[in-house]
């Protein structure tokens, strides 16, 4: 048998639950500095939600021009970056340099296939959280969210049954 390294987390919320799985797998969720997005069109207005989010919880925003552009139309204060094709500095360089705390990129066909890899190259090398679906980006924020409003508390599986089969003997 071959371990497939899966986790969970149990929580009040599914934003503290969730919280907690990501930081059993060893991925610790940032609670400041700047995230990155880039989204495809279609992703454009939920991604400005998950942005308003993030800017409330304390996040600098940096985003490449398209996106940019649809988060400074919702009035949210945000940089612009190059894509890794553009220029330099680009969002991989940001990524490598440690100024980047969370990415949410949803690429979509192949003009974007270059930056996705190099992304989450850069990403998955200096361990910073990477998300490439809105419903994933939603997670994290909730995640995010979370820890920022609920201290951490960690109960076994043992403890968690315990407590359950009490209540439902009363």
């Amino acid at each position: 048998m071959h371990s497939t390294g899966e986790v969970m987390g149990v929580g009040r919320t599914f934003g503290e639950a969730y919280a907690k799985a990501m930081t059993g797998a060893g991925l610790e969720l940032p609670t400041e500095g700047t995230a990155f997005i880039s989204v495809n069109d279609s992703d454009k207005g939920q991604a400005a939600l998950l942005a308003r989010r993030l800017a409330r919880l304390g996040f600098r925003l940096t985003a490449t021009v398209g996106t940019a552009a649809r988060l400074r139309e919702v009035g949210l204060e945000v940089e612009s970056v190059f894509k890794v094709n553009e220029g330099r500095p680009n969002i991989a360089d940001k990524i490598r340099l440690g100024e980047i705390a969370l990415v949410i990129n949803t690429p979509l066909g192949r003009a974007s296939h270059f930056d996705e890899q190099a992304i989450r190259r850069a990403s998955l090398q200096f361990n910073v959280p990477c998300v490439t679906t809105m419903t994933g980006a939603q997670a994290i924020v909730e995640a995010i969210a979370a820890r920022a409003q609920t201290e951490v508390s960690v109960v076994s599986l043992q403890e968690l049954h315990a407590k359950k089969e009490v209540m439902s003997a009363e």
